[in-house]
């Protein structure tokens, strides 16, 4: 399948923030009817749980780019909630914890 058939046309992502990353919610409550194919495949991969960019691409077997495109659609229609994944902050680390880690290790 062509990309530009895939996004309906367009070429770059209306959201510059998605990342492979980016945890992607399904809202349930928005009518799928009118979606076009592949914006209702990700919904279909979606609702069941949170999928991120990179495993909705690898569902549907297209580059990473042309999904962006269509799940920056979903979101701008109110079907997907995208989120940045998880990630620890810097400062919460345990010192003394590390210090011991790093002992163990000089110790090897």
């Amino acid at each position: 399948m062509r990309s530009y058939t895939a996004t309906g046309g367009r070429a770059t992502p209306s959201r510059t923030s998605l990342d492979e990353a980016t945890l992607l919610i399904a809202d349930p409550k928005p009518p799928l009817a009118g979606l076009q194919a592949q914006a209702r495949r990700v919904m279909d991969l979606c609702l069941p749980g949170v999928l991120s960019v990179s495993e909705v691409a690898h569902h549907l077997r297209l580059p990473g780019a042309v999904t962006k495109v269509i799940v920056s659609g979903l979101v701008d229609s109110g079907h997907l909630v995208a989120r940045a994944p998880f990630t620890a902050t810097a400062d919460q680390h345990d010192e003394d914890f590390l210090r011991r880690v790093l002992h163990g290790l000089q110790q090897l």
